[in-house]
């Protein structure tokens, strides 16, 4: 038998020695290269194990796979898959394809943090060989499937990360045109396993062959040369060709140095799985067949074949800890990982499906899978095939010329009639005229690439070319529509029983809705709360659901969640099930929403760059969505040692806003401050007001985040102050500090005005010396703008803020007004925006309500003042001014009958004696001189 096998290509190696020394100067360099091609397909085909060369998502590598599975019926099948992944396959039954199998960590150990979150994804589609050999193995008794690629760890343990862009198979064939944005997003940032990795790594050897083979993608290039010669071919053809293929990409461009160390890695690794998985089971290797990827097939290891060396040593896994599942995938997010062109995976499904048709090839599918017809294979099994030796079958496919597919006119004019409709649709003005262009257009393009049969390739540029003018009126424009013709994007989805625990509990608690969670598209959801309660846990969930899910899953219409408040009604809308893929992935770090929502909060509270705004943000949520009291007091400790190390003021206004509306909770639904925030506003006061004078004169600090110190130091104060704080030190903070910038000014005269060490009527005449001085005018809009924001310390300066923009308007000539005016709308608009209304509501109680009043209006500041006698309610020397009741006693009689009271009308008596009240309830001034008196 071995010297039948050196004889097997004795004819190709004469012929191929022959052509290198008539095409080259020197026979050496081409001949080696030529019959080192033909030495790696020679000793792949006389491996003892059975190599079965595949590349990724190929009709005909399906094809071939599902009808060699049942000549040879092997007993193992060893496949190229990262091997961590095998308990997951089962799974498939439950899920409709395409979908990917995954690998994921979010805390990694013994790799940099900032890889973190890693995932790796291996996309399974039904026209792969791939799954043929997974169908076959897991529904066919006695049959083991054993995965012998590198795990998951192994796969980021080699990577020089950088190398992402190789790993995936992005190349110069890549479309230029990129998927719908969110199908193509499937599969996120993760690395691609692709397994049957089949494509030239040198550049110019793809340009070559696509500018010879007249295509223009390296996609359409193998449908034309590859997978039509290959659809109708037996075995031996199919797998020698595969292997020629593979040595010949391989030899031609050995690629990135570390890309080729690694593909050689994998291979070691792999056939020494392999040989291990053969000596532990004793196994025949003729009863074994090896599913790869042709590039490695044709591997020239010294660990290659079952024989080989066993020099090789597999590493041990990192301490990360991965977590496995199914995520749903698509045609587009195939081709957008892999660099394949649009369209191309869609038009492979759609070959596939003829293929099956026409070739009348039982392929395999797991039984009780979504969507597929149950499997007869076990039931028409063929009798395995009895070994024959290998002969030469690439010589006489190399010799052999094209086969001419003849023009199957009525499909290209179902194609045409078609697309025409399907841009009607979007808003072409396409019409039967249209249609017959398409048509004859793609024949001329097929003769002119000098093939007899247009692809779907040729009838695409046809379509493109008749139909889209100038402007795509719609969405999708033509090339998109015939990708869709031809058998759409289709979207894998993961069945119920394939999800992970977590998302299986949020289908279960949001059950009540009566909504087809897993379909994809937006629904909407209508909660009733009041009338049904029950449904206030599914609010719970939506809610948290929209702070852990991507912007969209689920997006509240009516309602919100505010501390203290109960919903009523609430309307969503939600997206689950076009959101699998993330829904899947949250799975992986919990089992339920509450634990990854706590998960997270704390990191955000415990991260490196968290602040004080974040951890009471984090606070916050965690009151709203987990109402837990143990892990709220937990981060308000956080807070308080994240607020004690700060140097910045940076994020004073965030934190004021979050802690008063934490306060008017704790204040409304606790008998008692919880003990974190009243350490907090203690600590905070003495912090803040050490800081307040550098805030005063520092140029990096802002008005608004001054406003927001003294904010939080006037409206803590009387909390503070109860907790033991001292008022003196906030006194002598506003008395060190010295700003220079106008508006910082005009908030030191605020704050010292709230403190009492400015009056009102001081404060006032310092803004008319202001106006007053020619040299302070163009300035003055910055003085306002810090009067503006001395209302959020100080609201009580309302009216006093209001005089001084009158005033302004009031005095100032209109050449100098009209200079500054923009200045103090855009300082207005962009420094106090959320402070306006306060202002225009101060404003709106002073002015006049209608216009015709406010000619004889007189501003309340320019108003003259009222003697004391004649004040409402003021004394003269008579006594208290009665007039009013004693001219209109019927009032107060009627009152008093009402109120059940009997008396008579007394004349005002020059001496009104003040006690008489004391002198009929006499208790009580007894009891407030017992409490008086007491220790």
């Amino acid at each position: 038998m071995s010297g039948t096998h050196e004889q097997t290509f004795e004819e190709l190696r004469g012929q191929l020695q022959e052509a290198a020394a008539t095409f080259s100067d020197g026979p050496d360099a081409l001949e080696g290269i030529l019959l080192g091609i033909v030495d790696d397909v020679d000793r792949a085909v006389r491996e003892p194990l059975e190599i079965f060369p595949v590349c990724h998502h190929s009709p005909a590598s399906a094809l071939a796979m599902a009808r060699r599975l049942r000549e040879k019926q092997p007993k193992v099948v060893y496949l190229e898959l990262c091997e961590d992944m095998a308990p997951l396959l089962t799974e498939l039954r439950n899920c409709r394809l395409p979908v990917a199998v995954q690998a994921f960590a979010t805390e990694v150990d013994g790799f940099p943090a900032d890889w973190s979150p890693l995932s790796v994804v291996a996309p399974i589609t039904e026209a792969s060989a791939e799954y043929q050999a997974i169908a076959y193995a897991l529904d066919t008794p006695g049959v083991e499937l054993v995965l012998v690629d590198r795990s998951s760890d192994h796969v980021f343990q080699w990577d020089a990360r950088g190398t992402h862009s190789a790993e995936t198979g992005a190349g110069p064939g890549a479309s230029d045109t990129p998927p719908a944005e969110e199908e193509g997003a499937l599969h996120g940032d993760a690395v691609g396993v692709e397994i049957g990795d089949l494509r030239p790594r040198f550049a110019e050897l793809e340009e070559h062959l696509l500018h010879h083979g007249r295509v223009r993608h390296w996609s359409e290039w193998w449908h034309q040369y590859v997978e039509l010669p290959l659809g109708d071919s037996d075995h031996d053809t199919y797998r020698q060709v595969m292997l020629l293929i593979g040595s010949l990409f391989r030899r031609l461009a050995p690629g990135d140095p570390h890309r080729v160390r690694v593909d050689e890695d994998r291979e070691r690794y792999m056939w020494t799985r392999m040989r291990e998985h053969l000596a532990a089971t004793g196994t025949d290797a003729a009863d074994c067949l090896y599913v790869c990827g042709a590039f490695h097939a044709a591997s020239r290891v010294a660990e290659f074949g079952v024989h080989g060396t066993d020099t090789f040593e597999i590493g041990p896994r990192s301490a990360t800890r991965w977590q496995h599942g199914l995520i749903p995938s698509s045609h587009a997010a195939i081709e957008t990982q892999f660099g394949l062109a649009s369209g191309s995976v869609s038009i492979a499904a759609t070959m596939w499906a003829k293929n099956v048709r026409r070739t009348r090839v039982e392929p395999f599918r797991l039984a009780g899978q979504a969507g597929a017809k149950k499997s007869k294979a076990k039931k028409t099994a063929a009798a395995p095939v009895p070994a024959v030796p290998n002969s030469d079958k690439l010589t006489g496919f190399l010799r052999r010329p094209p086969v001419l597919d003849r023009l199957d006119e009525t499909e290209l004019l179902g194609w045409s009639v078609e697309i025409v409709r399907a841009a009607r649709r979007n808003g072409y003005l396409a019409s039967t005229a249209d249609a017959i262009a398409v048509f004859e257009t793609s024949i001329l393009l097929a003769g002119m690439r000098d093939r007899a049969r247009p692809t779907p390739y040729d009838f695409q540029d046809a379509a493109v070319t008749c139909i889209e003018k100038d402007t795509v009126p719609g969405r999708r424009d033509v090339r998109r529509l015939v990708d869709i013709m031809m058998g759409g994007d289709r979207i894998g989805q993961v069945g119920y029983d394939a999800l992970p625990p977590l998302a299986r509990d949020v289908h279960d608690r949001l059950a009540p809705l009566n909504l087809k969670l897993q379909q994809r598209g937006v629904q909407r959801a209508l909660l009733d709360i009041s009338s049904q309660p029950q449904l206030e846990q599914c609010s719970d969930v939506l809610w948290m659901l929209r702070y852990l899910m991507p912007q969209g899953t689920a997006r509240p219409i009516m309602g919100e969640r505010r501390l203290g408040e109960r919903p009523i009604q609430e309307s969503w809308d939600l997206a689950l099930g076009t959101h699998q893929r993330a829904l899947i992935e949250l799975g992986y770090e919990g089992v339920s929403i509450e634990q990854v929502l706590e998960q997270r909060l704390r990191r955000t509270a415990y991260g490196p760059h968290a602040t004080t705004a974040t951890v009471l943000e984090a606070i916050e949520d965690a009151t709203l969505h987990l109402r837990s009291r143990r892990l709220t007091d937990e981060l308000g400790t956080r807070a308080l040692e994240v607020l004690s190390a700060e140097r910045s003021v940076d994020g004073a206004p965030e934190v004021l806003r979050r802690v008063r509306r934490l306060l008017a909770y704790y204040r409304t639904s606790e008998p008692v401050l919880p003990p974190w925030i009243e350490s907090f506003v203690k600590t905070g006061y003495a912090h803040y007001c050490t800081l307040l004078p550098t805030a005063f004169t520092d140029d990096d600090a802002t008005v608004r985040q001054v406003a927001a110190m003294l904010g939080f130091l006037f409206g803590m104060e009387s909390l503070a102050l109860s907790l033991g704080c001292d008022r003196t030190q906030l006194e002598l903070s506003v008395a060190q500090s010295h700003p220079q910038e106008p508006s910082k000014v005009a908030l030191l005269w605020a704050a010292q005005v709230q403190l009492g060490h400015l009056s009102r009527a001081d404060l006032r005449t310092r803004c008319d010396e202001l106006l007053d001085n020619p040299m302070v005018v163009p300035a003055y809009p910055r003085y306002l703008s810090g009067f503006v924001h001395a209302l959020e310390p100080v609201p009580g300066l309302a009216d006093v803020v209001v005089e001084a923009v009158s005033n302004a308007f009031g005095r100032l000539p209109d050449p100098v007004l009209l200079l500054w005016l923009p200045t103090l709308i855009s300082t207005l608009r962009s420094n106090g925006a959320e402070l306006a209304p306060l202002l225009i509501r101060e404003a709106g109680r002073i002015f006049p309500g209608r216009l015709g009043e406010l000619d004889a209006w007189v501003p309340p500041w320019r108003a003259q003042p009222l003697p004391d006698a004649a004040r409402p309610g003021g004394r003269a020397g008579e006594g208290r001014n009665v007039a009013l009741l004693a001219a209109h006693p019927a009032t107060c009689d009627a009152v008093a009958s009402l109120l059940g009271c009997e008396g008579t009308w007394q004349t005002a008596d020059p001496v009104l004696e003040g006690v008489q009240l004391i002198g009929r309830h006499p208790d009580t001034a007894v009891v407030l001189e017992s409490l008086l008196a007491a220790p």
